[in-house]
């Protein structure tokens, strides 16, 4: 799949910044024309999950992968020491997009284990296939599904992993459940998911600076499919004791997220994916309205910016269970 060129410094408006956005808009076209996404044709929130998720989003993720496993690198790093994948489990990436985390999963378990990452984009998928085979790696599997209701291999999975991939099911109450079916006797969950807005610098300033020239948001179920929809650690531990999970538990962690020394770059990462990301692909933003949300947060990142480059707080609960 064609992949656009890396995100650059943009001197003026509607030079290099608008040759970004034209590729992002090629890639999206390619996108467009992949098969169907994943849905359910009895649940629209599924439906609208699988379309977000096979499009624009898709688009976004797949141009960023490189960069974004970057940034998330401290975050990952954390949570993959906590689960402590060992040699010859079988561990359950569920939300693995691109692949990185199979990918680092599968230094742990070794040939004899084997790593199965679930995703409801099949352009994501089919990216995190390609580095698969890059890698030369042959117990790796990635399948197009959605994680809430697929049909597990019951009771064979060690360890059930995810990076910021399990805050989008509609029905989490159901999909904890299923989820749990898949795990042996003694198996252990651990998943990174973001903290509140509030408590996240790395979404929350880019958000406020492009508010000014954002068009007002549609009334959204706080507790909905999204970032920050296990936020709430006692809806958590709720969610994970009523699916048949035993002793939940939440360990709050921090990291410095680098977006490098250019705040015009970074500005551009950050109306790609997150919850800024979201709110411009809603409001169907056109590219002068991108533009315009990537110059207010150019300025709010650069009044930021120190000689050792720039970095934004994140916030996020490390999530731990066991069968």
């Amino acid at each position: 799949m064609p992949r656009p060129a890396p995100i650059q410094s943009a001197a003026k408006p509607g030079g290099k910044r608008v040759r970004l956005l034209t590729a992002f808009a090629a890639l999206a076209t390619i996108v467009s024309v992949l098969p169907e996404p994943v849905k359910s044709a009895t649940d629209p929130q599924n439906a609208a999950q699988g379309a977000y998720w096979n499009q624009q989003a898709a688009a976004s993720w797949i141009a960023l992968q490189d960069r974004l496993d970057k940034v998330f690198e401290p975050l990952t790093r954390r949570a993959i020491a906590a689960a402590s994948p060992r040699p010859g489990e079988r561990v359950l990436d569920i939300g693995c997009g691109c692949g990185g985390t199979v990918l680092a999963l599968a230094e742990h378990v070794g040939t004899g284990g084997h790593v199965l990452g679930v995703d409801i984009s099949e352009p994501m998928s089919a990216r995190a296939r390609q580095r698969i085979a890059a890698a030369g790696y042959t117990n790796l599997e990635i399948v197009v599904a959605d994680a809430g209701n697929y049909a597990f291999a019951a009771g064979e999975s060690d360890l059930l992993f995810s990076r910021f991939g399990v805050m989008f099911f509609p029905d989490p109450a159901a999909a904890l459940a299923n989820l749990r079916l898949a795990m042996r006797p003694g198996g252990r969950l651990q998943w990174v998911v973001w903290r509140p807005l509030t408590d996240n610098p790395w979404f929350r300033i880019p958000l406020e600076a492009a508010l000014p020239v954002l068009p007002p948001p549609a009334p959204a179920d706080p507790f909905g499919p999204g970032p920050f929809a296990f936020a709430d650690p006692g809806r958590v531990i709720h969610l994970l004791q009523a699916a048949g999970w035993r002793n939940p538990k939440l360990i709050g962690n921090e990291a410095e997220l680098a977006l490098g020394s250019d705040p015009a770059a970074a500005a551009e990462l950050c109306t790609w994916v997150g919850p800024l990301a979201r709110r411009l692909i809603e409001a169907h933003a056109t590219p002068a309205l991108h533009q315009a949300a990537c110059r207010c947060v150019e300025r709010a990142l650069r009044a930021r910016a120190t000689a050792d480059g720039l970095a934004l707080s994140a916030s996020v609960w490390l999530v731990s269970a066991e069968t």
